[in-house]
Order: C-alpha cells, then sequence, then structure tokens
C-alpha cells in the first residue's frame, strides 16, 4: 500500500496538538506501528473515545499499521491524567469480558482480519505485566526514571497540589511507568514506534519514549490529539442521560443520531472533520450549502448520517432518521408503527403517561374518558369537550371529534395510543 502523509491528513482535520519533532519523516520512510490505549473499565467505548479511535483509522488508511492496546493491567491501577479520584480496580474476568466488548466496536473502523500488512491488531498489557513481579519491575523498569522526572508531570502536580482530592496513591503514581514500559514493550516486541492519545497523555506517552531512549537505546515518538470541547462550553460526549456510549443497548442508535444531528453549526463543523472519512473537498461542499441554507440543517443531518453509520449500521440510521421525522410525517399513523418500541420510548421520552388495562378499549372508551377521567390529562370533562369542540384533539396525529371511541385498532405496538391536544401537548396512553 502507497503511504500517505499521516501528519498532514490530521492536520486539516484539527486532528494534531502536539508531535514529537521527527515523526512526520519517520512515517513518510516506511510502514510503521502505532498504538493507542483504551480503558476498559466499561464494555462499551463513548464517543468521548471516537477521536483516539478515529486516530488509528486515518493511520491505517495511510497505510501504517494501527495497535489497539486495551489496557488490563492499567485498568487495574487507573490512570490520574484529567481525573480527581481513583478509579476502581477491576477483577480479570471483567476485564476480559470489556476487551472482547472493546474489540468488536473497535471493528467497526480498524481492519483486523485483512491479510495485509497494516491489519489492525489487539493487545492487552495484562499479558505480559501478569508475570511481571514488583522485585523485577522496579529493578529494570523504575530505576531508569527518577522521581524528579516523574513529579515534574503535570498530572501528577495537579493531583498532588489539588485542595479537593486526598492526594494521589503510590499506584497511581506508578500508573506512567507501567503506561511507560508497555510502550517500551511494543517498541521491542512489535517494532511499535509511535504512540498516539489525547494531549492529557503527553506526560504519560513522552515517559515511554524515555524509557525506550533509556533502556533500548532507540528512538520512540509522540502524537497527541486536542480534546475535543463544545462551542457552548459543556463537555463533548455527554447528554442529559451521562456518556453516549457506542453500545446500542447503552445508547440507542436514536439517541445516538440525536446527538450528533442537535450539534450547533460551529461544533458540526469540527466534528464532520473529524469523525467522518469524508475528504477535504467533500466537506467544503457540504459546509458551503450549509451556508446558504443552514435553517436545513444539512451539515448536521450529513455528520449525524456518516457517524451513525458507521458506529452502528446503515438500517439503524435509516430507522433513526425515520424516528428523527416521524412527529412530521404525512403517514405518521402507518410509519409510527413501523418503529420498535425501545426506539417509540426514545422519541417520545419525557411525555406523560397513563396506563389503562386493555378491557377499557374493548367496547370502545369515549373520548371525553380518555382525554379527562381516566387518563387526567386534561383537568376536567368540560375542558375536554371543549377541545374536542375546537377540533384540537388528534388521536395517533389524525383530527377526531367527541363521538369517537378508542379501540384495539387505534394501538401503536399494540400496546400505545397517542393524543394531542393543539400542537404541543402531547399524551401517550399505555394499555397493559
Amino acid at each position: 500500500m502507497m503511504l500517505k502523509n499521516f501528519v498532514e491528513e490530521l492536520q486539516w482535520r484539527g486532528m494534531i496538538h502536539d508531535t514529537m519533532p521527527g515523526a512526520e519523516d519517520h512515517l513518510m520512510e516506511a510502514m510503521r506501528s502505532a498504538y493507542v490505549g483504551f480503558d476498559p473499565t466499561a464494555d462499551s467505548l463513548h464517543i468521548g473515545n471516537l477521536v483516539p479511535i478515529m486516530l488509528l483509522a486515518h493511520y491505517q488508511r495511510c497505510g501504517h499499521k494501527p495497535y489497539a492496546l486495551v489496557g488490563g493491567a492499567t485498568g487495574m491501577i487507573g490512570d490520574p491524567s484529567g481525573k480527581s479520584s481513583e478509579r476502581n480496580l477491576l477483577d480479570e474476568t471483567t476485564l476480559r469480558h470489556n476487551q472482547e466488548a472493546i474489540k468488536k466496536q473497535l471493528a467497526h473502523f480498524l481492519d483486523f482480519e485483512g491479510n495485509v500488512p497494516n491489519s489492525a491488531v489487539l493487545v492487552n498489557n495484562y499479558d505480559w505485566m501478569k508475570e511481571f513481579s514488583f522485585l523485577e519491575f522496579i529493578r529494570d523498569v523504575g530505576k531508569h526514571i527518577t522521581v524528579n522526572y516523574m513529579m515534574a508531570k503535570d498530572s501528577v502536580k495537579n493531583r498532588i497540589s489539588s485542595e479537593s482530592t486526598d492526594g494521589m496513591s503510590f499506584t497511581e503514581f506508578t500508573y506512567q511507568l507501567v503506561q511507560g514500559y508497555d510502550f517500551l514493550h511494543l517498541y521491542k516486541a512489535n517494532d511499535c514506534t509511535i504512540q498516539m492519545g489525547g494531549s492529557d497523555q503527553w506526560g504519560n506517552i513522552t515517559t515511554g519514549t524515555e524509557l525506550i531512549r533509556r533502556i533500548a537505546q532507540g528512538k520512540g515518538f509522540a502524537i497527541t490529539c486536542p480534546l475535543i470541547t463544545k462551542s457552548d462550553g459543556s463537555k463533548f460526549g455527554k447528554s442529559e442521560g451521562g456518556n453516549v456510549w457506542l453500545d446500542a443497548n447503552r445508547t440507542s442508535p436514536y439517541k445516538f443520531y440525536q446527538y450528533w444531528l442537535n450539534s450547533s453549526d460551529e461544533d458540526a463543523e469540527k466534528y464532520i472533520k473529524i469523525f467522518t472519512f469524508l475528504t477535504e473537498d467533500e466537506i467544503k461542499t457540504i459546509i458551503a450549502k450549509h451556508q446558504e441554507v443552514p435553517h436545513q440543517r444539512g451539515l448536521q443531518k450529513r455528520l449525524a448520517e456518516e457517524i451513525t453509520t458507521m458506529v452502528h449500521s446503515k438500517s439503524d440510521f435509516e430507522n433513526a432518521e425515520k424516528a428523527s421525522n416521524i412527529l412530521f410525517s404525512k403517514s405518521f399513523k402507518a410509519d409510527i408503527k413501523t418503529l420498535d418500541e425501545k426506539t417509540f420510548l426514545d422519541v417520545f421520552e419525557g411525555v406523560p403517561q397513563a396506563e389503562l388495562p386493555k378491557s377499557d378499549l374493548a367496547s370502545g372508551l369515549d373520548m371525553i374518558g380518555a382525554l379527562a377521567a381516566k387518563t387526567n390529562f386534561l383537568a376536567s370533562n368540560s375542558e375536554a369537550r371543549r377541545a374536542l369542540k375546537e377540533n384540537a384533539v388528534a388521536v395517533n396525529k389524525e383530527k377526531v371529534t367527541e363521538d369517537y371511541q378508542l379501540s384495539e385498532d387505534d394501538l401503536i405496538n399494540d400496546k400505545y395510543i397517542i393524543l394531542n391536544k393543539g400542537k404541543k401537548n402531547t399524551y401517550i396512553i399505555k394499555v397493559d
């Protein structure tokens, strides 16, 4: 495979924060191996991990060999970088389960199976650390790095000087040595000469390059990307429900799609460069078209399409898009019945519900009862009657009059009926 300039690719995408001198020339000389570490403390990655994932994906597409390192050993310790407290430690069974789940997610971006020299490889640092005794580690590794060097790292200084914490345990203090040894091990075992990560990892990565220099008399390189922030100051990767996960069971494809669809123009312009494989010319065209008619949100729609398809699937994207447009659909009643129950509930999340037994529909439920007496959606029978006379009430988005009766024919997914009073008031009847 012909090599492409990886550093140039990252630069126009806004994905370069720091590079060690000589890294770009090193990459253009031959196919090189590089790695990124992933925290295995959950059985799913989240969109905060997407930047390092995309680093590896672009790296492979530029003709180089990517290694994804699952930190089974370091996950048992806890990285102090950017943290204010020590994380919980995990047992090996949980870590192995998480590793397999993470590999499946990475396979959406990286080619692990291809019969090519630069196929991706997944490694777990627990495999080479588990037999390493404490005495061996401090003798063979620890003696090469001074405490002064370790104390100078921002991740250590920030934790020790913070008044809001109990300081830093020795376990966490040694984290940079363990991560540094990972780089040394991969350098010696796999000729891995580059480590990449977020800008907050610079200190840990350079500890690795220092070990390579001092122990192996070799040369390792560091490349870091910026930490992503949102234009409104809120944290990237978080929604009202917490992390936006790559696992569909944790964050549904609909909610995942909505996260990107709701990006501001400023953020979407940044995200589409970082989180897609679209070319520079394609992105410039999309942005230019968006700026002509920004109210149509074409930029956000394309961003959400690309990334939802990549993380989940084309059909998941299509279902999420359909669900997003369903409230404005001219064939609402038919379209809403095509949604699975989870997506239906996602679309109507937060809408008040009332539960009724199915027997209430057996002989037909009058609209006054449906709106007031049986559900308390409206305050009184008289308010319900007035809304019906004003032609303000809809069942499954179709206007009804006072003589209409709800029946099992109105059920969506054999369980739900949607009531509307006017355009803004929506209610759900759940039938059991």
